[in-house]
């Protein structure tokens, strides 16, 4: 009798130990999965960091349950291009703001770093860095053309002999075995820019091996689009690699109306068999530093020796005539679309149209007295700038293309350090409120299915990007009456509102609203 006492004693504490179904179990929201397929309201269990269930869990168990009545709940936004790597690992934005709570905030849970050609040389080590310390979002790799290129030839207008290609393609196989996604460049940058399309398609071979992405920042975003366009096609082909055309834009007010062109090429392509593709941010403005106004000429050998011709009055009078030209050509003649974001060296110019600047001194506002002082700027040490250039409709037609995802082309800024692009703080959410809810421009289904299944499906990442059994854990709940980008042009510091949940790998990351400070973000290399 006393064993009996004893065994169903045990039986009952069992029963009282036994773990719950789930970990968590969202009840209730309208799911909008990622596949582009309509919405419906239903429940999503999570067990183990993965997504173990989605239907009606009403009569399950859980260790939590979270409502999302009322609430869209949607696979976790994959930012393609994001700058939240750049630099050594300590210096990049994800170490030094782990957080990362101006992505959390859109519902960003991956971001892929290494763009525009630039990237740690290491992925290996920038990847095994990150185990170490991890992120609240999920971390991947490019391999970056124009890093590549300095590291091995230099800053220099030379083109690469057979030993240094050699040299620069092995570094990308290594890239690759490591967990690299693939291969970026910047051929609008140096050294970038001096590399024939030969050492591009050559290099690009061991990520057409590793079927990874070649992903690229193209050669001209103005007068040239179509040609350079063409060119990310032609490495396509040749090296048998996916492609990508990267924050895909037209610049440059005499062209508005035109994207459509490069969007046929890409149609055209694809209709070909090369597995083509692009993505964008949703604003008319672009980024990057002041010396895009300057020829590749006279960024032969780096920043210093463009600093020397410019303190060389020959030369300078030619660099003059060439940003002169630049600036009637590609920004419409107009100085008050070009503004410094940050000066480094004088942070009073932040913020500042160079027509501002001009203003400021009593000066006419006129095209060459802009390049003055763009050359004034770039002689003092250079800023970032907000080039404001692209037509609201082209930005639209770019948009509607299938295979067009959306990106930020932004990083994980410092607060309030600067007057950067509005796109670190808001391009997901501005999609969702003003290109989904007031303009009707996408559907809502649309719309994360460019956030999610489509660079996914880019990426070869096969567990992320939809709601389904097996997936990772990527979750966000937000608002869709609600979800407003608040970043400004002018204005920028400011984060998005209306997403209230987030989850990363199945651990929260935003809880109602609030970050609890959990990293559980993984490191994620391409396999």
């Amino acid at each position: 009798m006393k064993n009996t006492l004893l065994l169903a004693l045990l039986a009952l504490l069992l029963v009282g130990c036994e773990r719950p179904e789930y970990d968590t179990i969202i009840e209730n929201g309208t799911i909008v999965d990622g596949s582009g397929k309509d919405r419906f309201v239903g429940d999503i269990g999570v067990r183990d960091g993965v997504i173990a269930s989605v239907g009606d869990l009403s009569s399950s168990t859980a260790t939590n349950r979270v409502d999302a009545s009322n609430m869209i709940v949607a696979p976790g936004f994959i930012d393609i291009h994001s700058h939240a790597t750049s630099g050594s690992f300590w210096g990049s934005d994800i170490a030094q703001r782990p957080d990362a709570e101006s992505y959390v905030r859109q519902g960003v849970t991956t971001a892929m770093g290494g763009q525009d050609g630039s990237s740690a040389l290491d992925i290996g080590a920038f990847l095994d860095s990150l185990d170490v310390h991890p992120a609240a979002i999920n971390i991947g790799l490019f391999i970056g053309h124009g890093s590549i290129r300095s590291a091995v030839i230099g800053e220099d207008n030379v083109q690469a002999n057979e030993a240094q290609l050699a040299e620069m393609r092995a570094m990308v196989e290594q890239a690759m075995k490591d967990g690299s996604f693939g291969l970026s460049s910047g051929l609008e940058y140096t050294p970038g820019a001096f590399a024939e399309i030969s050492e591009v398609v050559e290099i690009s071979r061991p990520v057409a091996e590793h079927d990874g992405l070649y992903i690229s920042h193209i050669r001209d975003e103005g007068g040239r689009l179509l040609e350079s366009v063409d060119e990310v096609l032609e490495i396509g082909r040749s090296a048998g690699a996916r492609v990508q055309v990267t924050h895909h834009k037209l610049i440059g007010k005499s062209r508005w109306g035109g994207a459509s062109a490069s969007l046929a090429l890409l149609d055209e392509a694809i209709a070909s068999g090369i597995d083509a593709s692009s993505d964008q941010y949703p604003y008319t403005a672009s980024s990057t530093g002041l010396t895009i106004l300057f020829p590749n000429w006279a960024k032969d050998g780096g920043f210093e020796a463009l600093v020397a011709r410019l303190n060389d009055a020959q030369t300078l009078a030619q660099i003059r005539s060439d940003v002169i030209a630049h600036i009637n050509a590609e920004r419409g003649a107009d100085p008050s679309t070009i503004v410094a974001a940050r000066c480094e060296f004088d942070s009073s110019f932040n913020g500042k149209s160079l027509a501002d600047i001009l203003v400021d001194r009593g000066q006419d506002v006129t095209v060459p007295g802009a390049a003055d002082v763009a050359i004034e700027l770039v002689r003092a040490g250079s800023c970032s700038g907000v080039f404001h250039s692209m037509s609201p409709d082209d930005v639209e037609t770019i948009m509607l293309h299938p295979m067009t995802s959306i990106s930020s082309d932004g990083g994980i800024p410092a607060l309030n350090e600067g007057v950067p692009h509005p796109r670190n703080y808001g391009a997901f959410a501005k999609v969702l409120a003003y290109y989904v809810r007031e303009k009707h421009v996408l559907t809502l289904e649309q719309a994360v299915y460019k956030m999610t299944a489509l660079p996914a499906s880019r990426l070869s990442i096969s567990n992320r990007g939809k709601i389904a059994e097996g997936m990772a854990a990527d979750l966000v709940i937000f608002d869709a009456d609600t979800i407003q980008d608040q970043a400004k042009f002018g204005d920028p510091h400011h984060y998005a509102t209306g997403v209230r949940d987030v989850w990363v790998n199945g651990t929260q990351v935003l809880a109602d609203g609030v970050m609890p400070g959990t990293r559980p973000g993984t490191a994620l290399r391409h396999d």
